[in-house]
């Protein structure tokens, strides 16, 4: 278990961050995850002269609140991982990180079966395979202005994404020219006020797990207006309503996993969302993402095998990418 602990913390220290000897790095944490912490400050030592802790106090999704309070909590540092349950990327913070150049890594630990998220297999995904894959995508995004979305399970949605740039995550800082996340995927912020459609939740429900039985949403004008009355919709909608904030109701992601090695069954967020096959709707604030919508909080819900069409031209069918994938040897 310690081992498996340490081979992802190595991987993100000096895979994914890339830390040199001048940088001043911060691991922000929660009393939940010291041990993550200490394993990742083990791994960071001799690397960086300066290595230093900040345990938040665990509010759970609501950890963000502290971080857009004090914009200016990263300044001293050239360097940020945000190992807490839950993501800081699309905190003020975060932004104003960075908007300064500064290296950050959002790696949310949230888990559901006892196990570190630095233990988990998917962390050894080839990132070189991960970024040509997510190039490829791009290319068809970027100059596309909505995304059509079907899938086996009754997903019919409409996307709409004019003037909005994508990018990718897959962990490494470099890549993500500057700050990057765990979750391995294309993301595209969505205009707030268009989404309309169905769509069928059958993967995961981001923080809160699996989905139990396929359940039904409907969006309209952006925003989910009704949730089906399956078991898995009243914990969605009770997990909704304690966000005491109406904007998380609101579409502000697209998101397509792009990770072979994660599977999809609701033990770890950030692998759900990772997983290659699936496509995800992120929920709630999108500010670092370049949209527009600010809220209390941000997650994400994630569909199996989907048929994708940026305009008219379909880029996936049933969940695997059928324009030319690029070859690595």
């Amino acid at each position: 278990m310690a081992r498996n602990m340490e081979r992802g913390a190595r991987i993100v220290i000096e895979e994914w961050m890339r830390v040199k000897p001048w940088d001043k790095l911060l691991i922000v944490t929660t009393k939940d995850h010291l041990e993550e912490s200490r394993m990742l400050r083990k791994c960071a030592v001799g690397r960086v002269n300066s290595v230093n802790s900040l345990v938040v106090e665990d509010m759970g999704r609501h950890v963000g609140v502290f971080f857009d309070m004090n914009e200016e909590v990263f300044d001293p540092y050239t360097a940020v991982i945000a190992a807490t349950d839950y993501s800081l990327v699309t905190t003020k913070a975060a932004k104003r990180a960075i908007q300064k150049h500064k290296k950050f890594l959002s790696l949310p630990l949230s888990t559901n079966d006892g196990r570190s998220m630095l233990e988990y297999e998917f962390m050894l995904m080839d990132t070189k395979k991960s970024r040509l894959m997510a190039k490829v995508i791009m290319k068809y995004l970027r100059h596309s202005k909505f995304i059509h979305v079907t899938t086996p399970a009754g997903t019919d949605l409409k996307i709409y994404k004019e003037n909005r740039n994508p990018g990718f995550f897959n962990g490494v800082i470099k890549d993500g020219k500057g700050y990057s996340s765990a979750s391995i995927e294309v993301y595209v912020s969505i205009e707030e006020t268009k989404t309309r459609g169905v769509l069928v939740v059958d993967g995961s429900l981001g923080y809160i797990g699996r989905a139990k039985e396929p359940t039904r949403l409907l969006f309209e004008k952006g925003r989910i207006t009704e949730i089906e009355e399956t078991p898995t919709g009243k914990r969605l909608r009770q997990y909704m309503e304690d966000y005491k904030d109406p904007r998380i109701y609101i579409g502000g992601e697209f998101g397509i996993g792009l990770n072979s090695y994660s599977q999809c069954l609701g033990n770890c967020y950030i692998e759900d969302e990772s997983a290659y096959g699936t496509f995800h709707i992120g929920l709630g604030r999108n500010l670092a993402l370049g949209g527009q919508q600010n809220a209390n909080g941000h997650f994400d819900l994630v569909c199996l095998e989907p048929d994708i069409y940026t305009d008219n031209r379909q880029i996936m069918q049933q969940g695997k990418i059928i324009i030319p994938e690029p070859v690595v040897y």
